[in-house]
């Protein structure tokens, strides 16, 4: 890729500003016959917690307007095969930011050190879990437990630290100060807004787990104005996400405040989605007449 796409995020270097979200992209390995690593910025790999996880039971996805509904359940193999068998076959192929998620803060900080190793270009702070030591309340939702699980983490890593933001609060601009304040990196934004969907033959909820996370198209203007907001009042960068489809969708982002973003749902209906936004978002910046993608972070005319 030219230099214009070049990217530097939290001392990462990326060769575009395009990601792939967790969750969406496996551990990146199984979109290789699709996808040419040399144009996306890096991979945000499946969710990791500390033992092995098999997931909730199930219907586990369902398609809705614009979008789709999931309740995975945090399926995954464990951090300790993560490190021995999965680090080990991708950390030379792209950039790997690990997604870890834990049940307490004590949990965080472990995983932090464990994966603070070779190999590991960031760790991303799913904070949209509930903290099971405070009676289920979630990490996400509240700016001292969101403050706690980013400082925690921060001590037991000399990594970068991203923090992925829940949409579901009232105000996300308040988290977002609560964990920069206590020292996060770089924030991601937007998870996942929580929906439901009901089978009117059998009156019955659509997904095993009643309720799950929404994504894709539908809620792009809703990424949208809170990235904008969250923006205004953080000095940290900022990784965009929520219902990219496209180059078009992407510099929404750029002009709102994001200054790289990263594609989760759009990579279910066409693994080579980040490919094409990545031509395209070049073929933009060369037609405005721009010299790097980081001219545009921000711009947006109020």
């Amino acid at each position: 890729m030219s230099e214009i796409l070049k990217t530097e995020i939290c001392g990462i270097k990326m060769n575009t500003p395009i990601l792939t979200a967790s969750g969406t992209f496996g551990f990146g390995e199984e979109f290789s016959d699709f996808v040419d690593f040399e144009k996306i910025g890096g991979v945000m790999v499946k969710c990791i917690t500390l033992k092995p996880r098999r997931g909730n039971d199930g219907v586990r996805i369902a398609e809705t307007p614009a979008g789709m509904l999931n309740c995975i359940g945090l399926e995954n193999p464990g951090v300790e095969k993560f490190l021995s068998e999965i680090l080990p076959r991708i950390k030379n192929k792209f950039n790997v930011i690990v997604n870890i998620s834990g049940s307490s803060v004590e949990d965080y900080g472990e995983l932090a050190k464990m994966l603070d190793v070779e190999g590991v270009a960031a760790i991303e702070l799913n904070i949209s879990c509930p903290n099971v030591k405070d009676g289920g309340i979630i990490f996400g939702t509240d700016p001292k437990a969101a403050a706690a699980v980013t400082s925690t983490a921060k001590k037991f890593t000399k990594k970068p630290v991203i923090v992925k933001l829940s949409p579901n609060v009232a105000d996300i601009t308040e988290i977002a100060r609560a964990v920069e304040s206590a020292g996060a990196d770089c924030l991601s934004m937007i998870n996942t807004l929580m929906g439901m969907q009901i089978n009117v033959e059998t009156w019955r909820p659509t997904l095993g787990n009643i309720t799950g996370g929404l994504s894709g198209g539908a809620i792009k203007p809703v990424a949208i104005r809170m990235i904008f907001q969250t923006a205004q009042v953080v000095k940290i960068p900022i990784i965009g996400m929520g219902g990219i489809f496209s180059a078009s969708d992407a510099i929404e982002f750029f002009l709102a405040g994001a200054s790289a973003v990263a594609i989760g749902t759009a990579n279910f209906s066409d693994p080579n989605v980040t490919m094409k936004i990545a031509d395209d978002l070049e073929k933009y910046l060369l037609r405005k007449k721009f010299s790097n993608i980081s001219e545009i972070v921000g711009q947006v005319k109020i």
